[in-house]
Parts: C-alpha cells; structure tokens; sequence
C-alpha cells in the first residue's frame, strides 16, 4: 500500500462557540483524486481550505487536531505559507483569473517564487498550459486578458497558474458548478490527466462527477464524516445507511 501523502486525523473547527467539524480523518495518497462529498453546509469546503490554511484568513476560527503532509505538521508555528500554498495549491469554484495576460497569470507564481529567465518562463508557461490542456486555445493570445476567455478556459488557465509552482497537491472547490456541460467535461478530462503527476481533492455537488472521475469518496454530514472509501465500493454498496440515503437523493 501507497503511503498517504498527506495524512489528517481528529480534525476540529470552530466558528466561535460554533463546531463545523467534529473530528474528521482522511488520509490522501499520491497520485488518486478523492471526492469530497455532501449536502450544502456539511463543512466540506470548510475542511478543503484546512488543508492549506485558508481559514487562517477568517477571524474566530480555532482547528485542532493533525494534519501531516510529508512528515511536517502544516500548523506549527514556523511553516511557511506561501511555501505551503505553493505546495498545496486551491482552485475556487469560480474561475478567478487575474485580470492580466495569460502569460501574467501563469508567470505570477514563478516570478514570487524563482525569479526565472525569460527563457525559462517561457517553458515553464508552455508546459503548465499544456498541462492544464488549454494551451492549443489560448498559444497565439498569450497576451491578450485572461478574463476575456470562456469560463471553463479561465479555469484551466487558473489550473495553469497552480501547476507552473509545481504543486504536490491541488485542492478544488466545487470547480465546474459555473461551468456548462461541455466545460465541466473538459475540466474532468483535464484532471484525469493530472492524476499521474499530483494528488488531488475535490469538493462536489455533482455525484456523477464524483463517480467519474475520482478513486476515493468521503462522504460528510453536518460536519462529521460518515463514510470514507473506494468509490467504486462507496457508491454501490455504502456501508452506512446515510450515505445510501444521499446517493440515492433522499436528502441534499
């Protein structure tokens, strides 16, 4: 068996007096996409931002329990956390490119980060862009404003932008719900690809995408985890009778 690469055990948050997550576990190895399911409000994305400490953002939160990711705890007090997002990069349900070129937007991590030549900027955009499958669409308009592509491209430009840092883990939050069917499909083609390379986790309302693309469901209810699992299995034979319940549209 594959050790997990990033490894979260008996995971609390609160809100103020408020608890949204009440003792979760997942561990994620290399190279799998893991699904994160559940209805609104079961504190899905809120474990999501967890993983590379957006929450810190938000005042009155307290997170306890572990969270090990390559032998580091990501929440002691000398991590980094550029370092950290860089590593553990996030993709938002709506795409947010900035509003620049296309070569701007994937150059920007590289430029905080490396400092590269021209030459190698140059690879490295056309590498991330291939990689994110948006490069044939997007080659002869390099320059022009992210903002003015589609949303489903303005998303794969995001994912560029991620993979030109050469994260370890990319986390998505809901990535195709603003998204049509056909760039919803593009996005799922795309991710599929980047299992070889990356480890990733996806929150989703969508339980055929969840049933499509992903290796491992964990399925959340009013911030506790019910079930976590193969999908395969997950889907057609649950072992809890809530998780049945949901995939089967009773509630959610």
């Amino acid at each position: 068996m594959t050790s997990a690469l990033l490894e979260t055990e008996n995971v609390h948050l609160y809100y103020g007096e408020k608890e949204a997550l009440k003792g979760i576990n997942i561990d994620f190895k290399p190279n799998t996409i893991n699904a994160l399911i559940g209805p609104s409000g079961c504190g899905k994305s809120t474990y999501l931002r967890c993983l590379n400490r957006m929450n810190d953002l938000i005042s009155g939160v307290k997170i306890t329990g572990t969270f090990n990711f390559k032998g580091t705890d990501i929440y002691a007090p000398d991590v980094n956390l550029v370092t950290l997002r860089t590593e553990i990069g996030m993709v938002f349900q709506q795409p947010n490119p900035f509003p620049f070129s296309v070569y701007d937007n994937v150059a920007y991590g590289l430029r905080l980060n490396q400092h590269p030549s021209k030459t190698e900027l140059d690879e490295k955009i056309e590498k991330a862009l291939k990689k994110a499958a948006v490069w044939d669409e997007v080659k002869d308009d390099l320059n022009k404003n992210a903002m003015a592509f589609s949303g489903g491209q303005q998303q794969r430009i995001c994912i560029a932008r991620l993979l030109a840092v050469s994260p370890d883990i990319i986390l998505l939050d809901e990535p195709t719900s603003a998204l049509d069917p056909i760039s919803s499909g593009e996005i799922e083609a795309t991710l599929m690809q980047l299992k070889s390379t990356y480890t990733i986790i996806i929150v989703t309302h969508n339980l055929q995408q969840a049933s499509r693309i992903s290796d491992t469901t964990s399925f959340m209810l009013n911030g506790e985890l019910i079930e976590t699992g193969q999908t395969s299995k997950l889907f057609v034979t649950p072992d809890k009778q809530e998780t049945s319940d949901y995939l089967n549209g009773k509630f959610g």
